[in-house]
């Protein structure tokens, strides 16, 4: 039986938007639409530049257009290089910093603009935004990325997490295949189980009838530089609002981002912050589980209310950076979110009270049973210990969500993982006042493997008092040897209430977030038989494993009234 493939084209322009064909330098046109263009009334423009058709609901651009246009701007949104109705070769990552200007340029000559853009928007159309940053265009003059970062590869299959090398990321390769293949979007279900793995997607390739060439240069490990101008680190500096979900699988890289330039003169006077408990798309920790009439994707009015969440900022943040009509000083530098909290403010980020707190992994023996497993202790044993888990290829340790961009739809809870004998599990004792977590959070492991390559995921966790496990955050690394492993698990703002307590996984495979190890040198894309191994975690004051969190004193700040950034 063939693989079933479902083609996404373009949706209809809606009646209120113009559709330009716009002329880049080298003769591609980018189909661009244009709303609310008052030619008698030259008035700043956002801009959006996106491979998902700018006419879709899952962008739906024409009701964030209704927000912006209510204010005054212009909204211009373009379908990037070689996606739905824009012509040029279809090669994510490439030619966004050439387009980006030349598209600015386009706005700033046209009789409704008035030469000053602003750019907004999540994920790739977050990473335009840092493109047209890269060109240097004098009409941008601030942006808005949501759920992003500066440093991807050819596509979202690794980004700099600080950890060094990464398991590859499954999820990002089967975006590649799926939307990056040619103008259109091609839906289908990848068997991962699959030897080799490969195989699955010329499956898919075969029945498209093409191939994605983002997705062979992930395969053959080609990397592909981004920016064709300088870093946007090195950029001219331009105001960011950032807007960072504690749940985003982009978390950890789009955190990077923020903590570099606010250190980087002329950048640092310029950053600006919301994080929110929300995952890459925008479903929020005090829903989750998500019940139908919230979810957004489906639901009308659930959109037109997470709407009013989504543009409310950068409404405010443009009104101070296009239009000038409120001060710099009327926006708070730092409004995060504790979860199971509310709102809060501050100057700076990491917060100047938090502190860096040390639990150290203890009782080994114990981590391979149920949870409570090991001990998460304030202090290293004295003696060396050690605790072992297996990597099984046919046995995988599943991921935390079967789909990580909707990591709080489900919000599963990980109990079952917890108690599997593959996974070693550390937990801290229950709490009888609020643990407030504010910050980064970093793994050191000290561990050593069987196999010549192995990789390790770790989980931090919520464990409840009815035994319910819910993720915090995560981070995982791939080693080539034994020694010392630092993982970023990415930053967060989260009370642990009281009666509850932490827990921290150890596994070493994440399926099918993550693309198994082979287990050996051979290539994980080709091999048919990949290897099982044994994983050894050494703990004790000569080799101190151990969590390393960010939290607040008990004190803490006091919620924003109303609970909401806007």
């Amino acid at each position: 039986m063939s693989l079933a493939v479902r083609r996404v084209t373009p949706e209809p322009v809606p009646p209120h938007a113009q559709q330009h064909m716009v002329r880049m330098r080298d003769g591609v046109q980018l189909a661009t639409d244009v709303y609310g263009a008052d030619p008698g009334n030259a008035a700043p423009t956002v801009l959006a530049r996106l491979p998902y058709d700018k006419n879709s609901r899952y962008v739906f651009f024409d009701k964030i257009a209704e927000r912006f246009t209510a204010h005054g701007y212009v909204v211009v949104v373009q379908d990037v290089r070689g996606k739905f109705r824009s012509q040029g070769q279809t090669l994510g990552w490439t030619g966004e910093v050439d387009d980006g200007f030349d598209t600015l340029e386009w706005i700033t000559r046209q009789p409704w603009s008035n030469g000053i853009v602003g750019m907004f928007g999540d994920s790739y159309y977050g990473f335009t935004q840092w493109s047209a940053v890269s060109s240097q265009h004098p009409a941008l003059r601030a942006i808005v990325p949501r759920v992003t970062c500066t440093n991807n590869g050819p596509g979202i299959a690794s980004y700099d997490t600080g950890s060094g090398p990464q398991p590859l990321w499954l999820e990002g390769t089967s975006y590649q295949a799926q939307v990056w293949t040619d103008n259109d979007t091609y839906e289908f279900d990848v068997d991962h189980s699959r030897r080799p793995l490969l195989a699955a997607y010329e499956e898919a390739f075969a029945a498209i009838g093409k191939r994605s060439a983002g997705f062979d240069l992930i395969v053959g490990g080609i990397p592909l530089a981004p920016y064709n101008g300088p870093h946007p680190y090195d950029a001219r500096p331009v105001p960011v609002l950032h807007c960072v979900g504690w749940f985003d699988n982009l978390g950890i890289a789009h955190m990077r981002d923020y903590t570099e330039l606010a250190r980087r003169p002329g950048w640092a006077a310029m950053q600006y912050l919301i994080a929110d408990t929300i995952d890459h798309e925008n479903y929020f920790l005090d829903d989750a589980p998500v019940a139908p009439d919230a979810d957004h994707l489906a639901d009308d009015a659930a959109l037109e209310r997470m709407i009013d969440f989504y543009t409310g900022p950068a409404v405010e943040f443009f009104d101070v950076f296009l239009k000038g009509t409120a001060q710099p000083e009327s926006l708070p530098r730092v409004r995060w979110k504790l979860g199971h909290v509310g709102w809060r403010t501050a100057s700076t980020w990491p917060l100047p009270e938090a502190t860096a707190t040390e639990l150290y992994l203890a009782q080994p023996a114990a981590a391979t049973g149920t949870a409570p497993g090991g001990e998460l202790a304030p202090g290293p044993a004295g003696a060396s210990e050690s605790a072992e888990w297996r990597y099984d290829p046919d046995d995988l340790v599943p991921s935390a969500a079967a789909d990580t961009f909707m990591q709080l739809r489900d919000h599963v809870d990980e109990r079952s993982t917890v108690d599997r004998d593959d996974v070693l599990v550390f937990t801290g004792p229950v709490s009888d006042t609020p643990l407030d977590l504010a910050g980064p959070v970093h793994a050191v492991l000290h561990v050593e493997s069987t196999a010549p390559t192995f990789d390790i995921f770790v989980r931090l966790l919520d464990l409840a008092p009815d035994g319910t496990a819910r993720l915090i955050v995560r981070g995982c690394a791939q080693a080539d040897g034994p020694g010392e492993t630092e993982i970023a698990l990415g930053h967060t703002g989260y009370r642990v209430r009281p009666g509850h307590r932490l827990a921290l996984m150890i596994a070493g495979s994440d399926f099918p977030n993550h693309l198994p190890n082979s287990g050996s040198l051979e290539n994980p894309w080709l091999t048919t038989a990949p290897k099982a191994s044994l994983q050894k975690l050494r703990t004790g004051s000569a080799h101190p494993s151990r969590l390393r969190l960010t939290v607040l004193p008990e004190s803490g700040e006091q919620p924003l009234s109303g609970g909401d950034p806007r």
